[in-house]
């Protein structure tokens, strides 16, 4: 009998520490859908979760829209914040629009270079990756020219010549001078591809 209630005791105890740890654990999980994020964080830790949740969707944001992040930077960067508002080693979940670690960019077509793929205005869904190949789509912050959309043409070692789709040339006067005017074609560095375009 007194072994029976031993090993009862025992059970008890074991199942009250796995409880423990289950709800004691700490977990963040943030959701993209190429706009918007979203954050929500499980702790019994004292801490300001608004304001945790808060920096983590700004952190989030920002990290979508810089050429050099990726899905390993933004675990990183999340976990730092994390830390800064007391939480210990927490579990952080990142899922999206098109699944697990990824990150999807809603971009914008500005301008009639990529006619007549995509149009002036129109919404493109971008997976945030480096992953290029030749015909794909991408968005890339050039230092020449800012923010563009364009397709591979060439990819040598780090270099990746992106190319325009129109390849109208128009001819238009300026101020008394006739000027060519056609789609660029630059060189750029894989480090500012900011991800491949994949539904339009």
């Amino acid at each position: 009998m007194a072994k029976k209630i031993i090993l009862a005791i025992f059970i008890i105890i074991i199942l009250s520490i796995f409880a423990f740890n289950l709800i004691s654990k700490e977990t963040v999980d943030v959701y993209i859908d190429g706009e918007n994020v979203s954050v929500s964080t499980h702790t019994m830790a004292n801490i300001n979760s608004k304001s945790l949740n808060g920096e983590i969707c700004d952190y989030t944001l920002d990290a979508m829209n810089d050429s050099a992040s990726n899905i390993n930077t933004l675990y990183n960067g999340i976990n730092d914040i994390c830390t800064r508002h007391g939480l210990k080693n927490p579990e952080i979940n990142i899922d999206s629009s098109l699944g697990k670690n990824q990150i999807p960019i809603i971009a914008y077509v500005c301008g009639t270079s990529m006619n007549p793929t995509l149009k002036d205005g129109q919404s493109v869904l971008v997976n945030k990756t480096k992953n290029i190949h030749v015909g794909d789509i991408v968005i890339a912050n050039s230092q020449e020219y800012g923010g563009i959309i364009k397709r591979v043409g060439e990819i040598n070692d780090n270099r990746v010549h992106l190319e325009s789709d129109n390849k109208n040339v128009e001819l238009e006067y300026i101020n008394g001078t006739l000027y060519e005017l056609k789609g660029i074609s630059p060189w750029v560095d894989l480090s500012e591809i900011n991800g491949v375009v994949i539904d339009y």
